[in-house]
């Protein structure tokens, strides 16, 4: 069996990633290295980490695309789910996040946003589907 352990984001600034989170999510720091190159967040069963693009160029000697350098945000996101999608997007633009799309309501009744972090990251806003946590 496999289990869905981690998403990894390669950013330029470990703690100041983390911080953004903590301050625009209130989510909490689970641990940093001491060399300041990795770090997690407390999220539940799954683990949102992020590591520094030095500690990514020793894992892909071809190298990758970095989110912190490419001028569209990656094809690939971050979903967060939360009941106030309004206030949770307002509170992120206020800690540096860049809209992409202000809050909606589509048509299965989903209220959903998207930002990108100072990180470069491209992160979803969402209440849950019908059915969902």
């Amino acid at each position: 069996m496999v289990k869905f352990g981690y998403t990894i984001n390669y950013v330029n600034n470990v703690d100041d990633t983390l911080s953004f989170f903590e301050n625009a999510f209130e989510m909490k720091r689970r641990f940093i290295t001491d060399e300041n190159d990795y770090g997690e967040l407390d999220t539940g069963g799954t683990v949102l980490a992020f590591a520094s693009h030095e500690l990514g160029s020793t894992n892909f000697t071809g190298g990758y695309v970095s989110s912190s350098e490419s001028d569209k945000p990656l094809g690939i996101e971050i979903a967060l789910v939360t009941d106030d999608v309004n206030s949770i997007h307002k509170n992120a633009m206020l800690y540096g996040a860049l809209e992409l799309k202000a809050p909606e309501i589509k048509p299965w009744g989903q209220t959903v946003s998207y930002i990108r972090c100072p990180a470069g990251i491209l992160i979803e806003l969402c209440t849950a589907i019908q059915g969902e946590l």
